[in-house]
């Protein structure tokens, strides 16, 4: 009895370190290897320790069906869960490190290693590159497969990788690479280390020529992967609890003599921290990577630059079919007639900071469709307080930018009652200028009672990041349009309202600091911040009359979600107009307008 436990014991040890695999149509001829993890046979999860099915674990996608937790993934088994049938073209299969300098160290029983490697996985090398389709859109991919040498990097991936890149960049193709890496392979001394470099410049040139770029973190993702290739993407997207990191846990802890926090390098770790844009499970990869390929394919009619929208591609504003934008406009405009006359300018400072008022979330979901929410600024941290993302408007490509408020006092100190930081402020560049490489014209919901004022925001440089931005949306090489919604306080507006044009609702204010400022500034006295806003000529009507804005639309009395639809309607006639002029000027002209715009001023 004794020997029958200790037999099933040593067959649940280990289970799924090392993946087995079925035969696999991927890839018709490759070697096959005894699977370790025959069908049938009860294994036990590494993860939560639960008995589970082997066959049921390859057949759910390689996660655990107790904990959910999450297997490393066999490179064609990948393929196949993310590539419409038959659409893989395998390339350089044949390539390995023989194909370079050959085991540059002379290392003692690497050969032996690799050779042993190759007839248990059936691989040549730690990565399948190859051309495929995804949702019927073209791609170059590249999966690293972590049952060989962890995946880590020497001449043959790093090779392959470079290769696969080049042919990207010369046939004008998206990559996605999938990452999975100890990183750089020891046993290769230098020449693994100049992998880093080599996989980074081809990425560079494939970066210029205008191309997406996206990576999928997969656990573990360490080491010179990491500091290569893997956190270069133009999107980066990481599967959930996946470990990220350029150190590993263990050096980090023996380096620091402390133990690390629970979760600490996890994707979700790195979604906090600005350099995860999305964490997606596996069974949403192939339609969340299909939507990214469609956004950004160049050959899509809805993506091209300069398209003009025709009233096919709209959305009708009003109910009565056939009716044009502009009847559309005046109709709305009617239904809620201007209050500009009946309010005084603090009355609508008021309404401006209304609880009730529709935020910038609002006008993403009500003015646009699909829209795909991005993170972070690639430096220190995801800002709740702006939100972006790509999304379409009436069959248009465009990024999407708004400072955010929240509906309740819980969301507004998660956002930080929309008070940007640096890294918000980062985030927000990062993926305007992201939209120039892919032409995509830039539209930002203006909504702060100011840039945030404290001791971090300081030391993380908030004044720098907010030039920046002036700095950079000057010239930027797309249309951009601001909106303001709300209010628009100081610096931490206008780091979002450089632009073609500048648009306010009818009760939004726009101002080089609050009224309370003001008053308290000048007079010493902030209870007269009534006076102070009549003074300031804060007001759309105000500004209007000043030049510094283009364009006003009404609102009705009682403003927010649930009345906001004339408003939106007015919004959506002007943003096809705006994208029908601005789409359609050179880039020479339509940075002189912008110039000359701020400049008269």
């Amino acid at each position: 009895m004794q020997g029958w436990k200790k037999g099933v014991k040593m067959r649940l040890q280990n289970m799924f370190k090392k993946t087995g695999e079925r035969e696999n149509p991927v890839r018709k001829g490759r070697l096959r290897r005894r699977p370790e993890a025959p069908e049938g046979l009860l294994k036990k999860c590494n993860k939560c320790g639960a008995a589970i099915l082997s066959e049921e674990v390859i057949n759910g996608a390689y996660i655990c069906p107790k904990c959910h937790g999450y297997f490393r993934v066999p490179a064609y088994k990948r393929i196949e869960m993310i590539a419409d049938e038959g659409s893989f073209e395998e390339w350089d299969m044949d390539l390995d490190g023989m194909d370079g300098p050959p085991d540059p160290l002379q290392f003692k029983g690497y050969s032996e290693k690799i050779k042993k490697l190759r007839e248990q996985t059936g691989l040549k090398e730690a990565v399948v590159t190859g051309r495929v389709k995804i949702n019927g859109k073209q791609a170059v991919i590249g999966v690293c497969d972590g049952r060989f040498m962890m995946a880590s990097m020497g001449y043959a991936v790093g090779e392959k990788i470079t290769r696969a890149v080049e042919h990207a960049t010369n046939e004008n193709l998206p990559v996605i690479l999938f990452t999975c890496s100890g990183g750089a392979r020891m046993q290769e001394g230098i020449i693994s280390l100049m992998q880093m470099e080599k996989t980074s410049a081809a990425l560079k040139r494939h970066s210029d020529a205008g191309l997406l770029y996206v990576t999928v973190l997969t656990d573990p993702t360490t080491g010179g992967v990491t500091a290569s290739f893997a956190m270069l993407g133009d999107i980066i997207i990481a599967e959930p609890q996946a470990l990220i990191g350029f150190a590993g846990p263990r050096v980090i802890e023996q380096t620091i003599g402390e133990k690390l926090p629970e979760g600490f390098q996890r994707a979700e770790f790195l979604l906090e921290h600005g350099f995860v844009d999305q964490i997606v499970k596996r069974e949403n990869m192939k339609p969340v990577l299909g939507r990214i390929l469609k956004m950004h394919d160049h050959v899509h009619p809805d993506c091209r630059k300069g398209k003009e929208i025709r009233k096919s591609d709209r959305t009708e504003p009003v109910q009565k079919a056939g009716m044009t934008e502009k009847k559309a406009g005046k109709k709305a405009a009617e239904q809620e007639p201007w209050s500009e006359k009946s309010l005084t300018a603090w009355e609508r400072v008021c309404r401006s900071r209304s609880k009730e008022r529709p935020v910038g979330k609002d006008y993403i979901d009500i003015l646009f469709e699909d829209f795909v929410e991005l993170h972070g600024d690639r430096y220190y941290r995801d800002d709740p307080a702006i939100i972006g993302g790509i999304a379409y408007f009436q069959g248009i490509c465009v990024t999407v930018i708004a400072q955010a408020k929240g509906r309740t006092t819980k969301e507004n100190l998660e956002r930080n009652f929309a008070m940007p930081s640096p890294e918000g402020y980062r985030k927000a560049r990062r993926l305007m200028k992201q939209a120039e490489k892919f032409h995509r014209p830039v539209i930002n919901f203006v909504d702060t009672p100011g840039a945030f004022c404290g001791m971090e925001a300081e030391e993380r440089g908030q004044g720098e990041a907010i030039a920046r931005n002036l700095f950079e949306l000057s010239g930027l090489k797309v249309p951009v349009l601001s909106v303001v919604i709300g209010e628009g306080g100081s610096g931490g507006a206008l780091a979002l309202a450089v632009a073609d044009e500048v648009w306010m609702l009818e009760n939004s204010v726009y101002s080089v600091l609050s009224p309370e400022g003001f008053a308290s500034i000048l007079w010493k006295d902030s209870s007269r911040s009534a006076e102070a806003a009549k003074m300031m000529k804060l007001t759309a009507a105000d500004l209007k009359k000043l030049g510094v804005i283009e364009r006003v639309f009404p609102e009705p009395q009682n403003f927010s979600v649930l009345t906001m639809k004339p408003t939106a309607e007015l919004l959506r006639a002007g943003l096809a107009e705006f994208l029908t002029k601005y789409q359609k000027l050179e880039t020479k002209d339509l940075l002189e307008g912008r110039y000359e715009r701020f400049r008269k001023l």
